[in-house]
């Protein structure tokens, strides 16, 4: 690699991190929402308790997510320092956006739709995967249908369990399972969406000669995209967890239990099929999920649908971007 190669090497890793740094501010609603909203934690002690569980999340699962995103969405033979400057700062700068609004859009995909765009950019359609593609597409409509599924039978099955219990005494209860379940979906939300970084880093070393042999995640950038997120999730997203955890609809401890544990379900078996999902997503339509469980007018519709149209233009929305960025460095 020539001498001027590093110093932009280590730019795009410190790029890369300001996104996972991103990630955790924008999707940390996504792990605290409900446990705020029912009043459990503070948002102060909720944004730490996600954090925690955000960075240790490397020490219960595997890199599949990674080697999705690291060589399952475009070509890697294509990848250079200026298609992974456009991917991110597509996904960067969609989130920035989504984040000013206080819309819950997907992180995830925000960056699969910036290398997606500069990808194309580059090398056009024939560096696209499209297995890879179509898998994380389908996951867009998926993740959030289980979710919405897993939480609408848990809140049955609890219901039936808990059915000779005062409201007072099931609300006492599901106000320390909640930690559980809160942690749990923070774990989910670590393994999945730090991953997706890691990926992007790895893939730009092998494209500077800086790994060999097969695809893999050196433990400095596992560790490092972890702790960027944690510390991210400290610093919150409070006004999406405002839409999160109270204009969609009303929770209680009890179905925010259900809507935490529907969701870290759904995350971990993405997680360990290598699915880059959203956990955005996820906990909306678990959220949606316990909400119509009481009654369909329950759920403030005119919130999820402005959310699901939040869903369907960010891939498109960040790959344009992505390309636009990478169209930029062309100039320079």
């Amino acid at each position: 690699m020539d001498p001027i190669a590093f110093p932009l090497l280590v730019a795009l890793i410190g790029v890369a991190l300001a996104f996972d740094f991103l990630n955790g501010l924008h999707d940390a609603a996504n792990s605290i929402a409900t446990i705020v909203s029912t009043r459990v934690l503070k948002p102060q002690y909720a944004v730490a308790w996600a954090a925690f569980f955000n960075f240790i999340a490397f020490l219960f699962f595997g890199l599949h997510v990674a080697t999705t995103v690291g060589k399952g969405i475009v070509d890697a033979a294509i990848i250079d320092p200026q298609v992974i400057f456009g991917a991110l700062m597509g996904a960067i700068s969609w989130n920035l956006i989504t984040w000013a609004l206080g819309i819950p859009s997907s992180s995830s995909h925000a960056l699969i739709g910036g290398l997606l765009g500069a990808g194309t950019a580059k090398a056009g359609l024939p560096a696209v995967i499209w297995t890879g593609v179509f898998k994380t597409s389908a996951a867009i409509v998926l993740s959030p249908a289980i979710g919405l599924l897993l939480a609408l039978l848990l809140v049955l099955i609890i219901s039936w369990i808990f059915r000779r219990f005062t409201p007072h005494g099931a609300d006492g209860v599901f106000r320390k399972l909640q930690l559980v379940s809160a942690s749990l979906y923070s774990l989910g939300h670590g393994g999945n969406d730090a991953q997706k970084t890691m990926g992007i880093i790895a893939v730009l070393l092998y494209s500077q000669g800086m790994l060999q042999g097969e695809f893999h995640v050196p433990f400095w950038v596992v560790i490092s995209c972890q702790a960027a997120m944690g510390f991210g999730t400290l610093f919150g997203g409070w006004k999406i967890v405002h839409t999160m955890g109270s204009k969609i609809t009303r929770l209680s401890p009890a179905q925010g239990f259900c809507a935490e544990t529907g969701g870290a379900i759904t995350l971990f078996m993405a997680t360990h099929l290598g699915i880059p999902v959203s956990t955005t997503h996820t906990i909306t339509g678990a959220i949606v999920g316990v909400g119509a469980s009481r009654r369909l007018s329950a759920v403030r519709w005119n919130i999820a649908s402005r959310i699901i149209v939040a869903w369907v233009v960010t891939l498109p929305a960040a790959a344009l971007i992505g390309a636009g960025f990478y169209w930029v460095t062309k100039f320079f």
